[in-house]
């Protein structure tokens, strides 16, 4: 693939760090997925400014992975680039009440800057085992708190390659959803605001939202996180226990015994073995409800 030779070259040019047919398993929490073609690992923001903008400019297709923990990659993997944020040298700044980062810094690490700065409001984030641009791209929420709620604006390259940033207000945050899913747009920084709050009570707190994720969730198998979004007037989890189908399973993907509203991989579970366990949920949960699921997880192919 010449545009791919040519990536390459642009990225020895930059000094970017990049690997052929790269294992997407390995950056994703599911640990499932085939070889990237091309896996760049950017150093800073400027570098995966550039890259996405000569991808942009030359066709390729490209992906940008933060954590890897809301995406199932296809067996097949990915004939692209995919652009990964780990790892990418970034500071978390700010001064009073706000908090500044850049798209890669993992929610955990940022929710104990805040608390270390005796900043509140965080807290539901605690444990969200994602980055801050995987966050604001899906509006991620736990414990009665979204990114929405602290969030007050993004710097983002647009689809002219242009940066650009502007405030929460017109990202179109809802549930599990923003502009960002809609549009050609990669989140680049954030700021968020926050509210004093004693460091020792917002440390607390998140200890103890983390010992509930701990207790319900099951954490001791790879996952995506919650598979399904919840219907509206009901939540998923309880509605497929209803139906019977905790431990449903299909090769060693299955409906968690723990939390109905997850799908883990046992072992060596295929994508295409945890689709076909989602498409069986949802197709009995609608048979025996009335209800469609509406997957969580993104599915990239």
């Amino acid at each position: 693939m010449d545009q791919l030779k040519e990536l390459r070259e642009f990225a020895d040019q930059q000094g970017i760090a990049y690997a052929a047919n790269e294992p997407l398993k390995k950056y994703t929490s599911f640990h499932i997925g085939g070889p990237a073609a091309l896996f760049c690992r950017p150093a800073d923001q400027a570098q995966l400014a550039g890259l996405l903008n000569f991808c942009r400019r030359q066709g390729v297709r490209s992906f940008v992975l933060g954590m890897g923990t809301n995406v199932l990659f296809s067996d097949e993997g990915y004939e692209g680039a995919v652009i990964s944020t780990r790892g990418m040298r970034e500071e978390i700044g700010g001064e009073g009440d706000c908090l500044t980062a850049g798209c890669g810094v993992p929610l955990n690490r940022l929710c104990q800057a805040a608390a270390g700065r005796g900043l509140g409001g965080l807290e539901f984030a605690y444990g969200i085992p994602g980055s801050l641009g995987g966050g604001i791209y899906m509006n991620a929420g736990a414990y009665g708190g979204e990114m929405k709620d602290v969030l007050e604006e993004v710097r983002f390259l647009d689809e002219e390659g242009c940066v650009r940033t502007l405030p929460a207000g017109e990202l179109g945050l809802g549930y599990r959803a923003s502009v960002f899913a809609q549009k050609p747009w990669y989140i680049l920084e954030a700021r968020l605001r926050l509210k004093p709050a004693p460091a020792d009570q917002v440390q607390k707190k998140m200890e103890e939202l983390l010992a509930r994720r701990k207790e319900k969730q099951p954490l001791e198998y790879p996952s995506a996180g919650s598979t399904f979004k919840r219907p509206e007037g009901a939540f998923a989890a309880a509605l497929i226990e209803q139906c019977g189908l905790k431990g449903y399973r299909v090769g060693d993907a299955a409906v968690s015994e723990k939390h109905s509203g997850f799908v883990v991989n046992l072992g060596q579970a295929t994508c295409e073995q945890v689709l076909q366990v989602a498409r069986d949920v949802q197709r009995i949960v609608q048979e025996k409800t009335g209800y469609l699921l509406e997957k969580e997880i993104r599915v990239i192919r």
